[in-house]
């Protein structure tokens, strides 16, 4: 007997370990990498994520679509005019409303600036080199971020994530876009990092950052990690890391703002003040229902976006492993999305800061799949939970298919206006001081970066928008210091914003989606096509086709119009014959007028 129970004992001690990821000992050795000299419990190494990361990120950078036309005019515009002193100028801008803050901009002319030097009038190199910049500091910060999943909670999680930060289309879409919502999810991404990696001070500086550079209204998210940071870690040094940082760039902020606006003034404070106190006028700019977010969500990350709602539903499966500092992680994606879908004006990019934590929540509910099934009180493992494994690679490779057909889509779809700008640069032959118009197509002006400078000015004209459209920064009324009285807070058209004369186009960009009413550019006698590219036709095309590429059923089922870029045949004078004699033999000899380039070319 004694025998018998001595074997049984020396069998267990000798079993390998099971498959349990919250057994306390892994845990334990995750949260001290390296600890026992373990090379293994450091979980994946810095290089593989930040290569992979990297590289969907350049691809990003180089292809990326202009997704918000605010990213255009209240970003890229006013960085261009810092630049080049030339650019549209929105009335969030203007100095009687100073609604956004230049040390946002000056933070990226760190890097636009000496490219503009480098590059001199190749002003599209420019607008890409602070494209990479950015897709530089989202693969750092999610690089960390998978670092410490992987330290804390082991690689097959961090490989989960890493695969879904490279590849959904949110991710994709949102890590290079130039915007202080894209700022703030690079905030959450180290933020949440530093906190699992237990860097509890530099969570909250990181945090204090992404709020005062960033969004201001993203402080919601930092809410959890920051709180649970002043806990537990020394509450002096982490509070003393968080002001101190705040304060510094509060006053960077003041500073810069009282530079470019001429006057006391304060950005951070006059957004608050408009969008709460002054009564939520941002309704002005379109309202959409309760349910946009999670329709937008489900479109930028499919399933994913189910899975990431159901992690609270996983916690008390697994709650050794994940509770509570996962929780706390992920927990700004329910407060993120409550708090947004109750705000009337809704838009894509908002949800951009919780678009790194949307991965880590599906990924952490497809790695606790075999949980569901497992027996704490016996050693072997149930038929369900070897389904449930095997499972888990299979969910994970649909969505990442399905997010990749998704961007496919978009790109293929939509790339156009970037691509039909960069025409420009090939036609100067339309000669110096053109006009270059555009209509509907206002909201896809991808910015004044892709404007050469044979082009004098660019000019909406009247399509049947009455909503107020940005203006050129004023030099003589004092550019960024200016107040100009055609500026108004309630998005009322302006007297002055449209071109009157269509006739003084040089050039013209427009979407003809071949609707029953003619395009300008149908008429070949005024306009000739310099270049046409399809873009999808939104509304005729089925939901599904146009929103995830179907090979074979993509092109076969979507409707296409063209992107055109047009040129006015009108700037071409008449031609005057003169017919002179040599020998009795007529001379047809051109009058060459202004336009000689067009009629010798």
């Amino acid at each position: 007997m004694s025998l018998s129970s001595a074997r049984q004992r020396r069998a267990t001690a000798a079993s390998p370990p099971t498959d349990d990821g919250y057994a306390k000992d892994a845990k334990d050795r995750r949260r001290r990498p390296g600890g026992d000299g373990d090379s293994e419990d450091e979980g994946i190494k810095w290089f593989l994520p930040f290569l992979a990361l990297g590289l969907l990120r350049h691809m990003s950078a180089s292809s990326n679509l202009i997704h918000d036309c605010d990213e255009v005019f209240n970003y890229w515009e006013p960085l261009h005019f810092l630049l080049y002193r030339s650019g549209f100028q929105t009335w969030e801008y203007s100095s009687d409303f100073a609604l956004r803050s230049y040390l946002y901009l000056f933070f990226h002319a760190l890097v636009a600036g000496p490219a503009s030097l480098i590059f001199g009038e190749h002003k599209v190199r420019v607008f890409y080199s602070v494209r990479i910049f950015l897709g530089l500091i989202s693969t750092i910060t999610e690089t960390v971020l998978v670092v410490a999943l992987s330290r804390r909670y082991g690689k097959r999680l961090a490989c989960y994530v890493l695969a879904m930060l490279c590849l959904s289309s949110g991710c994709f879409f949102a890590s290079t876009s130039f915007l202080p919502s894209s700022f703030s999810m690079y905030a959450v991404t180290l933020s949440s990092a530093l906190f699992l990696l237990e860097k509890y001070a530099g969570a909250v500086s990181v945090a204090a950052a992404g709020v005062i550079l960033g969004w201001p209204f993203s402080i919601l998210v930092f809410l959890p990690v920051t709180v649970y940071s002043l806990i537990r870690g020394s509450f002096r040094r982490v509070f003393l890391s968080g002001f101190v940082t705040s304060l510094c760039f509060l006053v960077l902020s003041f500073v810069a703002d009282y530079y470019c606006y001429g006057r006391l003034t304060f950005s951070v404070f006059n957004l608050l003040k408009y969008n709460v106190i002054g009564g939520g006028e941002s309704h002005l700019y379109g309202t959409e229902g309760f349910s946009f977010y999670f329709r937008n969500g489900f479109n930028n990350f499919n399933f994913a976006f189910i899975l990431a709602l159901l992690f609270l539903g996983v916690v008390p499966f697994a709650r050794k492993k994940y509770a509570p500092d996962l929780l706390i992680v992920v927990s700004p994606v329910y407060i993120w999305l409550a708090f947004m879908s109750l705000q009337a004006h809704k838009e894509e990019r908002f949800l951009y800061p919780i678009y790194s934590l949307i991965c880590v929540a599906a990924a952490a509910v497809i790695d606790s799949l075999p949980d569901f099934f497992h027996d704490k009180y016996s050693s072997d493992q149930s038929i369900f939970e070897k389904i449930a494994k095997g499972l888990r690679p299979l969910i994970l490779g649909f969505i990442l298919c399905a997010s990749h057909s998704r961007t496919f889509s978009m790109l293929n779809g939509y790339g156009a206006p970037l691509q039909i700008y960069q025409h420009l640069e090939h036609h100067d032959d339309t000669g110096p001081g053109s006009i270059l118009c555009v209509g509907s197509e206002w909201h896809r002006y991808p910015s004044s970066f892709f404007i050469p400078s044979y082009i004098s000015e660019v000019r909406w004209i009247d399509d049947g928008f009455r909503g107020l459209l940005p203006f050129p920064f004023n030099e003589t009324l004092g550019g960024t210091t200016a107040a100009p009285s055609y500026f108004n807070n309630k998005n009322k058209a302006a007297e002055g914003q449209y071109l009157k004369d269509i006739g003084a186009c040089n050039l013209l960009v427009e979407l003809d989606l071949r609707r029953p009413y003619p395009s300008r550019g149908s008429d070949l006698s005024t306009w000739e096509a310099l270049a046409a590219l399809p873009f999808l036709d939104r509304e005729l095309s089925p939901a599904l086709y146009r929103s995830f590429f179907i090979p074979y059923r993509w092109q076969q089922n979507n409707v296409f119009g063209l992107y055109k870029l047009l040129r006015s045949l009108q700037i071409f004078t008449a031609i005057d014959f003169l017919i002179p004699m040599c020998n009795g033999v007529p001379i047809f000899v051109p009058l060459i007028l202004p336009s000689y380039k067009f009629i010798t070319r």
